[in-house]
């Protein structure tokens, strides 16, 4: 089991991309919601929440990421054909040096 989890809710066009990758067997009830969960671990979990600071884990440990950072994972989901994709995902997701002057400016 995973550490944490990401929910992705899914409308009915991101349903049937979900369906047509071969996941849908993934998709699970959240709320009267459909939804998928990418399962990550405590280390990804840390990255997210330094480029993210806003983001809130709620009492099962699960996040909803912002608009663009959670499409930029559902492509991966679907390109890759698995949920287990946080690995390669939090390079995608992550900046360590987003909101940092570069050094040159700094001078």
């Amino acid at each position: 089991m995973a550490d944490y989890l990401i929910n992705i809710l899914l409308n009915d066009e991101n349903r049937k991309k979900i369906e047509a990758a071969g996941l849908a067997d993934k998709i699970i009830d959240l709320g009267g919601k459909k939804a998928i969960q990418v399962p990550m671990g405590d280390k990804e979990q840390k990255k997210l929440t330094k480029g993210f600071k806003d983001l809130d884990f709620d009492a099962s440990n699960a996040c909803v990421l912002p608009a663009d950072a959670e499409a930029k994972l559902l492509n991966i989901i679907l390109d890759m054909k698995t949920l287990d994709v946080m690995k390669f995902a939090i390079m995608k997701l992550y900046n360590p040096l987003a909101g940092k002057a570069p050094r040159s400016a700094m001078r």
